[in-house]
């Protein structure tokens, strides 16, 4: 069976050119980079100069990079290590409401240590409330994280204007670009930004977080001085040889790729939106151009998800199933789209889809939905 891959939010697959970096730090140049041998140190370069051409393409210094295993830790320990950090600041933090699970878990987990959490409200474009954001700051807020563009509907969040009203109270600014880095070209004012490899075209297992200067964290990892004393581990040199070298990739052909994307976007949801009850979730045109988040009306989400994946369409659903649950998308409810939370699927493209790809889904869908609905319909 033919399976097309509109599924790239959730991961995309390793460049060719990616992997031709990596190779070498897997096969001969394989040492562990803290040793102090021949070996070791040819690996601890090839790790400082993947560290130093990150740092300069975010326009920042190498020493505010920080390895993580990927954005889920990014997150935790932006959360954690910069609220612990600042406790003494205040212990009042915000968080949107359409934040990743890894956000709002850090966050609860807080809440247990004596941190008082808030959400800031979103608006049924999928933008956050602003108005919102500025009466919910107070004198003690030590941190407000608001993720760079929302990975359900693609939203992007203005972060100058955000972060202009966070420090105004002295607070700091964590955003989770994990979704948008590679698509957007800035992210203005952030004093934490997370991202991960696996979702430019790089391998899994590698993220970072960006530390600006003067901005206090505590470790989370213990039991190494890697990462100048901040996280224990074993440095994963050809993990982030890749990391490198593919986000130097993305940056390079970001016009390219974006404008490619774009023109694939547009086309299938030219098509999907002609479909009778059919509707695009979230702003359209504040979103990034890989996104197209569809509300298909009288259907279940997760059941239709299944027949597309039996069809060989990879796509995601707006609600995930847990221990045999099924639960509506938590960015949808936060967006006041009650009956949309639980009839939506996520379509993200990527660099390498093509026009016949988007024709031969559509046709797939088309045939799929013509069933004649009824209020009852549940698949």
């Amino acid at each position: 069976m033919k399976r097309y891959y509109f599924d790239h939010a959730a991961t995309t697959p390793l460049d060719r050119r990616v992997l031709e970096a990596m190779m070498p730090y897997l096969t001969e140049c394989y040492a562990n980079p803290s040793s102090s041998h021949a070996m070791g140190r040819e690996a601890c370069r090839a790790v400082d100069e993947a560290r130093d051409g990150i740092a300069r393409l975010l326009g920042r210094k190498p020493k505010e990079v920080y390895f993580t295993s990927g954005g889920t830790e990014a997150d935790n320990w932006a959360l954690k290590g910069a609220a612990l950090a600042n406790r003494e600041r205040g212990r009042h933090i915000l968080i949107s409401a359409f934040e990743h699970p890894a956000v709002f878990e850090s966050a609860s987990f807080l809440q247990k240590q004596g941190y008082e959490v808030e959400l800031i409200p979103v608006r049924a474009d999928g933008i956050v409330d602003l108005t919102a954001l500025s009466s919910l700051l107070r004198e003690d807020t030590c941190l407000v994280a608001v993720m760079s563009a929302n990975n359900e509907v693609g939203t992007i969040q203005p972060l100058a204007e955000i972060a202009t009203l966070v420090h105004e109270k002295g607070a700091l600014f964590f955003t989770d670009a994990v979704q948008a880095m590679g698509e957007l070209p800035a992210f203005d004012g952030a004093d934490l930004l997370s991202f991960s490899s696996h979702k430019l075209y790089g391998p899994k297992g590698v993220g970072a977080l960006v530390v600006g200067g003067g901005v206090k964290l505590e470790r989370l990892h213990h039991g190494g001085m890697q990462e100048r004393s901040l996280r224990g581990g074993t440095t994963p040199t050809a993990q982030i040889v890749g990391f490198s070298k593919a986000f130097s990739l993305a940056c390079a052909e970001r016009e390219d790729r974006t404008k490619r994307v774009r023109s694939l976007r547009d086309r299938f949801l030219k098509g999907i939106l002609s479909l009778p009850g059919t509707a695009l979730n979230g702003d359209g045109e504040k979103r990034l151009a890989s996104n197209a988040n569809i509300f298909f009306e009288g259907r279940n989400g997760q059941a239709l998800l299944n027949k597309f994946d039996l069809a060989g369409i990879c796509a995601s659903a707006g609600s995930a199933c847990t221990s045999g649950a099924v639960h509506p998308s938590h960015t949808l409810l936060a967006m006041g789209k009650e009956k949309e939370a639980s009839s939506s699927i996520r379509f993200s493209f990527g660099k390498d889809n093509t026009e016949t790809e988007i024709d031969e889904v559509l046709s797939i869908i088309e045939t799929l939905l013509s069933p004649v609905r009824t209020k009852n319909i549940s698949s």
